[in-house]
C-alpha cells in the first residue's frame, strides 16, 4: 500500500477550555488515530477524553497487539473499565466521561478496523462518495432510525446531545467494531470527528471540502474555515483527525472511468 497520511486539529470553538482529546501515529501493528470528546462535573470532560485516548494509544502502540477486532474491542473496555476505577467514589456531579472514535490501518495487509462509543464518528470518502461508517450512540439517531423525525429535525433536536453510551458511564460499554478487517483502497480518505465538527457539514460538503484540498491538513484548514465562517454563537469545541491513503485527488476522476462516453475508433 502507498503512503498513509495523517492531520489533526482541535480547537475550543466558543466554549472557556477545550475538552476534547486526540492522538495518532504509526506502530508495529499500522496507524491508528483516536479521538475522544469528554463531559463531566468540574471541567473533568477534559480528563476523561485525554485518559482515554492515552489508554488506547498505549494499547494500539503495544508490539504483539494483533490487528483484528478483538484487539480494538478489548482496548476500549480497559479505556471504560479505567474511567470507572478512576471516579468510584466521586459525587455525581463531578463524574466523567467521554465519547470515542478510533481507526486503524494495517497498510501491509491493505486493511482498515474501526471502532466507537458515542456519537463521535468517523467518515470515508472513496471516489468522490461520502459515506458515515459510525452510527451514533444518541437519543435522536435512533428517533431517526425509527422514522420518528427527519434528518433536517434532527439537527436541530433539543435532545441532540443525550447520548445513549459513553466510556465511564455506570455499567460496561459494548464498543461498535465492525466484525472483520474492512479493505482499503488506494485514494481513500477518512476522517474522525467529534460533533462540534461534523454538526456543521453533510455529507456532499465533506467530499467537497476534500477536492479542493491538496493535503490532509489543507483538508482539515478548508472545514475548519467553515466553521469559523459560520459563527455559531454556542460553538462547541471541534475536533478531527483526517487520514489518506494514498492521494484521493488521484482516483476521483480516474482518466478510465467507465462512465465517460467515448468516441468510436477510427475505420482502418
Amino acid at each position: 500500500m502507498t503512503e498513509v497520511r495523517i492531520a489533526a486539529c482541535s480547537e475550543p470553538g466558543a466554549r472557556s477550555h477545550n475538552e476534547d482529546d486526540l492522538r495518532h501515529g504509526h506502530a508495529a501493528a499500522g496507524h491508528y488515530a483516536v479521538l475522544a470528546d469528554g463531559a463531566g462535573g468540574h471541567k473533568r470532560g477534559a480528563e476523561a477524553a485525554r485518559r482515554s485516548v492515552l489508554r488506547i494509544e498505549s494499547e494500539l502502540r503495544d508490539q504483539v497487539l494483533p490487528f483484528e477486532p478483538e484487539s480494538l474491542t478489548r482496548t476500549v473496555r480497559r479505556a471504560h473499565a479505567e474511567l470507572q476505577r478512576g471516579q468510584a467514589a466521586l459525587p455525581p456531579e463531578a463524574r466523567m466521561h467521554c465519547t470515542v472514535v478510533v481507526l486503524w490501518i494495517d497498510p501491509a495487509a491493505g486493511h482498515a478496523l474501526w471502532t466507537h462509543v458515542g456519537d463521535s464518528r468517523l467518515y470515508r470518502v472513496r471516489h468522490g462518495r461520502t459515506d458515515i461508517v459510525t452510527a451514533d450512540d444518541s437519543v435522536v439517531h435512533r428517533m431517526l432510525q425509527a422514522g420518528l423525525i427527519t434528518p433536517e429535525q434532527s439537527r436541530h433536536h433539543p435532545q441532540k446531545n443525550q447520548l445513549l453510551a459513553a466510556l465511564g458511564i455506570d455499567g460496561e460499554v459494548d464498543p461498535h467494531t465492525v466484525a472483520r478487517p474492512v479493505e482499503v483502497l488506494e485514494g481513500d480518505a477518512f476522517l474522525l470527528c467529534t460533533d462540534g465538527w461534523w454538526d456543521g457539514f453533510d455529507a456532499a460538503a465533506i467530499a467537497a471540502s476534500l477536492s479542493r484540498a491538496l493535503t490532509p491538513q489543507a483538508w482539515l484548514q478548508d472545514m475548519q474555515a467553515q466553521i469559523v465562517r459560520n459563527a455559531r454563537p454556542r460553538q462547541d469545541n471541534y475536533s478531527a483527525i483526517a487520514v489518506w491513503v494514498g492521494d484521493p485527488a488521484e482516483v476521483t476522476c480516474p482518466d478510465d472511468e467507465d462512465t465517460i462516453p467515448r468516441l468510436p475508433a477510427p475505420l482502418s
